[in-house]
Order: structure tokens, then C-alpha cells, then sequence
């Protein structure tokens, strides 16, 4: 493989991470605090690294909270900042997912089993995208859906439980979302299309440097549906696995020879995120320390307080 292939692959994807430190930035922004880029990649790095060890995405969003009301002493902002990233990263993905299985219906010849398989997923995500955004128009729903998951999760883990916490913090949640109105939203959104975007060039730029190039449905058709699969599979930390063997199992039937895939999807993962993953933990270390905590740029002005 050439280098500078390679080179490409980590630069898209530390652009990919400096989307996801955007989203941070902007969603703290909106509510007149300072976070910074620099800041918000390293709490994104930070939390995945810890939901891979600790709940998962659950893991990750409470890390995230965590680190951002240490950071602006804001609890509401918090919240937003630990839920909206997660929210708008899939709802890209969903949309990704979507173009590439169009390409597959439109630009290949597809066997009965594999337009059911694909029917399902598409029906899962339907009802899961239809769940959610009804699920979030009811406070109410929402309070009682996420006592539910918290006290059968605190049961697994044997942990004592309390529902007025997991109240106050949806009641948190959805005032802070009500917020986003006027346009507050399109900032976040544009991070959450740079994380994924530059994360799609970085998968291509593995299969330049492999000396394959795909087209761009070809790409979108064995990247989308893997990721949401991954997510999905929530039993396997980061999607592992489950990303890897749907990928080459996708591209396989599109074609791409078994040996450039496996290259190519192993090297993407590598980069995307087992390196991350080894930095997050490191940072993590950092931020447990309170690396940050002579940065006094969160603190609101008086007329704000």
C-alpha cells in the first residue's frame, strides 16, 4: 500500500474526530458557554474509549456528561452535549444506510434472500427512527421508557436504583432539546455530517491505498447498513465484529475481491477505532486528572449567571 494512501486515510479521520469536537463546541455555544474544539475531541475520544469498557453508548453519554458539566458547571448543557451527538450521528448514518441500499435495489442484481434481509433492517430502522422522534414529543413516554431500561440495567449490573434521577434527568434532556429551536440545531448537524463524512473518505482512502478504488455507491452501499448493525449489536462493544464480517460480507457481494476487503476493512478499522480507542483511554487519564480545570473560559459572565 502506498503511504501516502495511508496518510490520507488518518488525515480524514482525525477531520472526523475534529467534526465530532464541533458538535461539542457548538451545542455548548449555543448556550453562551466555551468549550473549545480541542476540548470536545478529547471528550469524545475520552467517552467512547469508556463505553467500550463501561454501558456501552450508555457509558459514553454519562462519561460525556460528566466531563462537559466539570467543564461548564452547566447540568441542562450537559445533558444536551451527552444525548444530541449520539442523536444526530445516527440520524446521518440512517441516511447513508438508506442511500446505499438504494444503490444496491437499483444498480445490482439481488437475490430473494438478500432483499428480505435488507427489507428487515430498513423496517427496523423505520420503526426505530418512528419510535424515537414519537417517543421524544412526550415527556411523559419518554420518563417511563427510560425508568424502565435504567432499572433493569442497574438490576443486571446489581446496583441500587432510583427513578427520580433518571426523571430529573430526562426532564433535563428534553427542556434542553426544546432549546434547539431558531436554528440552534444547524451547527451540531453540520459536526455530525463532518464526523461522518470524513470517516467514509477515510474508508476510501483505504481502498485507494489498497489500489482499488469503488465508486461512491458502491462505498455508501457497504458502510452505512455494517455501522448501524454495529450499533444495533449492542452486546459487542464499538460493533466488533458484527462491523467487520458485515462489511466483507457486503462488499463481497458487490464484487470487491475478498482479499482487497478484508485489507481494506481491517486497515479502516484500525485507524477508525482501535487507534482512538488506545488514545481515548489515555486521555481519560488526562481528563480524570482534571487537565482542564485551569482553563476558566467556561465560566459564565455576570449578566449570564
Amino acid at each position: 500500500m502506498p503511504w501516502w494512501g495511508i496518510g490520507l486515510a488518518f488525515l480524514a479521520q482525525a477531520l472526523s474526530y475534529t467534526g465530532a469536537g464541533f458538535i461539542l463546541d457548538a451545542i455548548i455555544r449555543n448556550n453562551r458557554l466555551n468549550l473549545g474544539v480541542l476540548k470536545g475531541i478529547a471528550i469524545t475520544l475520552a467517552s467512547n474509549s469508556i463505553g467500550l469498557v463501561a454501558g456501552g453508548w450508555v457509558g459514553g453519554a454519562a462519561a460525556t456528561y460528566g466531563w462537559v458539566r466539570q467543564e461548564t458547571k452547566d447540568g441542562n448543557t450537559a445533558a444536551l452535549a451527552g444525548t444530541l451527538p449520539s442523536i444526530l450521528n445516527n440520524a446521518v448514518l440512517v441516511v447513508i444506510a438508506l442511500l446505499g441500499t438504494i444503490h444496491l435495489l437499483v444498480a445490482h442484481d439481488l437475490s430473494k434472500l438478500q432483499l428480505i434481509e435488507f427489507g428487515i433492517i430498513m423496517l427496523v430502522l423505520g420503526l426505530l427512527i418512528f419510535g424515537g422522534v414519537t417517543t421524544f414529543r412526550s415527556q411523559e413516554k419518554l420518563t417511563r421508557l427510560s425508568i424502565w431500561f435504567a432499572s433493569r440495567w442497574a438490576k443486571v449490573r446489581r446496583k441500587p436504583y432510583s427513578s427520580e434521577s433518571t426523571a430529573d434527568s430526562i426532564k433535563q434532556i428534553t427542556n434542553t432539546i426544546s432549546s434547539l429551536s431558531d436554528g440552534k440545531w444547524l451547527f451540531p448537524l453540520i459536526g455530525a455530517i463532518a464526523n461522518i463524512g470524513f470517516d467514509i473518505l477515510t474508508l476510501y482512502f483505504m481502498f485507494i491505498a489498497a489500489g482499488y478504488p469503488v465508486s461512491p455507491g458502491v462505498l455508501l452501499a457497504g458502510y452505512g447498513l455494517p455501522l448501524i448493525l454495529g450499533k444495533i449489536a449492542f452486546i459487542f462493544p464499538g460493533g466488533v465484529g458484527v462491523i467487520e464480517g458485515s462489511m466483507v460480507a457486503l462488499y463481497d457481494g458487490l464484487q470487491v475481491p475478498d482479499e482487497v476487503s478484508v485489507v481494506v476493512i481491517l486497515g479502516y478499522r484500525l485507524i477508525s477505532f482501535w487507534l482512538p480507542s488506545l488514545i481515548g483511554f489515555a486521555v481519560a487519564a488526562f481528563l480524570g486528572g482534571g487537565i482542564f480545570k485551569k482553563d476558566k473560559s467556561w465560566q459564565a459572565s455576570p449578566s449570564q449567571e
